[in-house]
């Protein structure tokens, strides 16, 4: 028996593919791009030294400043994973707990700098004239010293300390957040919204409060990433040179500095916690980079 032939009102069969548009495609192909596996790596080391900030007690059962008779000065195995220091002290928990200290550090001297450097930055875009040409002299002053030095100016005036040397690097990147949020607010400033908005009868503050501050400061925080990379880096600078956190707290700087003495006997004790210190550092540029990807 024959089958009768389909007439125009009947549905389609049900193995039909369905084919995506090619807008749907692009989409989907951006989305597989963004899930990159440098991000996601950076996204794990930051996650794993984030708990080590939050909970070394979870990842360690070795104290990070009392040592074992014994123990100077022992090879990575299996009780000790990344050895032990000259006083018998286990490097892995030392490393672990100095992640407090190194992170607390790094976003006291980012918080410091993002929210002086944004208000300078916002207040010279903003009202223009003369307060635009002294903040941005102050600016150019900052950014004629070089960042250590002023770092190492601004310690010796308040004294040795995790918070007053993350105190010295947050004055350091005041001037690179006031120059960006600056940019940044005068591109803003001088849209069509923000005119319309002046035209309609909006208050200064209230235009620079609802338009300028939201839409200027994306570039500025995706910036704070950034810098909260550098900012470990430049703690553990300090912390090398004894400008940092003092002993017997397990600081990263400091933990290469005290190591550096038995490079020869004992590598691992400067090579362990120099390889934490690039690979967190190396994370957050990366996250930095692909928020300003996506805002971009």
């Amino acid at each position: 028996m024959s089958s009768l032939p389909l007439s125009k009102n009947d549905s389609a069969p049900a193995t039909t593919p369905v084919l995506r548009s090619p807008a749907a495609n692009y989409a989907v192909s951006r989305r597989w791009r963004r899930l990159q596996p440098t991000l996601i790596l950076a996204w794990l080391i930051m996650a794993v030294v984030i708990l080590w900030a939050i909970a070394p007690q979870l990842f360690t059962h070795f104290s990070g400043t009392q040592g074992m008779a014994g123990a100077q000065r022992l090879p990575p195995g299996s009780t000790h994973w990344l050895g032990t220091d000259q006083l018998g002290r286990d490097l892995y928990a030392r490393i672990v707990y100095g992640a407090s200290h190194s992170l607390t550090g790094a976003l006291v001297a980012v918080f410091l700098g993002l929210v002086i450097g944004s208000a300078l930055g916002l207040a010279a875009a903003a009202t223009g004239g003369l307060v635009d040409k002294l903040v941005m002299r102050i600016v150019d002053v900052l950014l004629s010293i070089p960042g250590l030095l002023l770092s190492l100016c601004v310690i010796i005036l308040l004294g040795f300390g995790t918070v007053h040397a993350a105190i010295a690097v947050g004055v350091t990147s005041i001037a690179n957040f006031a120059r960006l949020a600056r940019s940044e607010a005068i591109l803003v400033r001088h849209s069509d919204y923000v005119e319309a908005a002046y035209g309609s009868g909006g208050t200064f503050f209230a235009i620079l409060w609802r338009h300028i501050l939201p839409n200027s400061l994306t570039a500025v925080i995706a910036f704070s990433a950034l810098q909260f990379g550098s900012a470990i880096l430049a703690i553990s600078t300090l912390s090398f040179l004894g400008y940092g956190t003092p002993p017997p707290t397990p600081e990263w700087g400091l933990l290469i500095a005290e190591g550096r003495n038995y490079i020869s006997t004992a590598w691992w004790l400067t090579t362990f916690p120099g390889v934490v210190v690039i690979l967190t550092v190396l994370a957050a540029n990366r996250i930095s980079q692909s928020f300003r990807r996506t805002h971009s």
